[in-house]
C-alpha cells in the first residue's frame, strides 16, 4: 500500500486523479507535472495544485488559449 509519503511531491495520487473532475464540465482532469496543474481540455482550464492540494475553484483557475 502507498502513502502520500512515499510518492514525490509533485505527483497526485492516482486514486484522487480517479475522482476529480473539472467543476464546470464535470470532465476528466490530466495531471501535468512540470507546471503542478490539473488541467481540464473541455473548460480549457488549468486548476493550481498548492502545497499537494488541488484548488478546484474556476476562479483560481489559469485559461488555456
Amino acid at each position: 500500500m502507498t502513502t502520500a509519503s512515499d510518492r514525490p511531491e509533485s505527483s497526485v495520487d492516482p486514486k484522487l486523479l480517479e475522482i476529480l473532475v473539472c467543476p464546470q464540465t464535470k470532465g476528466p482532469l490530466e495531471f501535468d507535472s512540470a507546471r503542478q496543474e490539473l488541467i481540464s481540455r473541455s473548460a480549457k482550464l488549468a486548476y493550481p495544485i498548492r502545497d499537494g492540494i488541488p484548488i478546484m475553484l474556476p476562479e483560481e483557475a489559469r485559461r488555456l488559449d
